[in-house]
């Protein structure tokens, strides 16, 4: 029975990061309408999407932190519900202030998604499935980037584009539901125990030599991953010379790409565990094979034809996943159950106040020269965040805190 309910456990966290990207990302298909009807500027639009940046960078740390003390069950429930709430009062919006407080807290709430769905993949799953588990736990944020756009639009065309913010944010509230009456206790009791156990302080993770490598690590890359997000859709209508239409066909290739490597990444990872590799060589080794794999991102550049362009992006997408389902799942690895939220968190903030200051520096580089630059930077950085990660965290390995003091055991700075 435990183990049917930690795989339910892990596909509920599937839906619940597939909602957090679809939530997010409504606003993009639907704002075209909301700006006809509400006369919003773009000017006006760039500042909804910092209201979202800045409460999310800053509630991934505070939601990891706060996690690690309440627990993922807890923890992600609020979190899940707040944006969901946020995202159904979308509905009922009737100015451009209302519209920049609901992206607000919709960037509060789904600051703690990822940190509680890496927190509650450490508590249920030992280090041979935890990798395959966060890979399926995570890989509904892809899922749900890939149904958002048909999805709204569909729900736009039958219910009006007020209908598009409130069904989803309804079915958030259901999954909080349905997520609380889980009975962990009951088929996890060591839960109790743990829970109260000491908590590690902040100051002395901060300490930690490790905790600056994956902050810095996160900050590095996910300006890339922000790229191939916010950019794709332009540099083939404007480089490649696509339609509307063609672009939508297209465009959803890569990230389904992307959800199926975080479930394969994880697997890979543990086979080769199940294969005698160690903990520390078997991430190592789907992380380096994800970097290598990144520098076919240049070729997007020079390659003519469009279907090998979006296939040299889907070869991207694919190591992103296998690289960030490996990151994670090390972090968790290293940090244990009473640490991993709060790194977790600490990292998302690193790369979300990364991508708010260089998404602008993207736009200078596109607009003055071409996207030659880009497409190089996101083919040299993961090889560069790996020789990071080699370099400073020479091995892969459970942490020994010493409880009493809270302070690691292992190198610190």
């Amino acid at each position: 029975m435990q183990k049917n309910i930690r795989w339910l456990i892990v596909w509920l966290l599937f839906i619940a990061t597939g909602l957090s990207f679809l939530d997010r990302q409504v606003l993009s298909i639907a704002i075209i309408k909301i700006q006809e009807e509400f006369k919003i500027t773009d000017v006006e639009y760039g500042m909804v999407n910092t209201s979202f940046l800045i409460s999310y960078a800053l509630m991934f740390t505070l939601g990891g932190w706060l996690i690690d003390r309440v627990g993922g069950k807890l923890g992600l429930a609020v979190s899940v519900g707040v944006w969901s709430i946020a995202n159904s009062l979308h509905a009922i919006m009737n100015s451009f202030g209302q519209l920049i407080a609901f992206r607000f807290f919709l960037g509060m709430g789904e600051g703690g998604c990822f940190p509680g769905a890496a927190w509650s993949v450490s508590r249920w799953f030992d280090k041979k499935e935890r990798a395959l588990a966060n890979g399926i736990a995570i890989g509904g944020s892809a899922i749900g980037a890939v149904v958002a756009p048909p999805l709204t639009i569909w729900l736009s065309n039958h219910y009006g584009w007020r209908g598009g913010f409130l069904i989803p944010g309804l079915v958030g509230i259901a999954w909080v539901v349905v997520w609380l009456l889980i009975p962990w206790k009951k088929h996890l009791p060591e839960l109790a125990e743990e829970e109260i156990s000491e908590k590690i302080p902040f100051l002395t993770l901060l300490r930690q030599r490790s905790t600056w490598v994956f902050i810095l690590i996160r900050f590095l890359l996910d300006p890339v991953f922000y790229f191939m997000m916010f950019w794709i859709p332009k540099y083939l209508s404007e480089v490649r010379h696509l339609s509307f239409e063609r672009i939508g066909n297209l465009f959803w290739i890569p990230f389904l790409a992307l959800g199926i490597s975080n479930i394969l990444g994880g697997w890979l990872s543990g086979q080769l565990i199940a294969r005698q590799f160690s903990i520390n060589k078997a991430r190592k080794t789907v992380m380096g094979i994800a970097a290598a794999l990144t520098l076919a991102a240049p070729l997007i550049e020079w390659v003519s034809s469009i279907e090998i362009a979006v296939a040299c992006m889907s070869i991207f997408m694919l190591a992103h996943g296998f690289w960030i389902t490996n990151y994670i799942t090390a972090i968790a690895d290293m940090f244990g159950q009473n640490a991993t939220s709060t790194v977790v968190g600490l990292s998302g903030t690193a790369g979300a106040i990364s991508g708010l200051l260089l998404n602008p520096l993207m736009g200078a580089v596109i607009q003055e020269y071409t996207y030659r630059p880009l497409w190089i930077a996101s083919g040299l950085l993961y090889p560069c965040a790996f020789g990071l990660l080699m370099m400073f965290i020479p091995r892969i390995q459970a942490i020994e805190w010493n409880t009493p003091k809270k302070r690691p055991t292992s190198i610190t700075i």
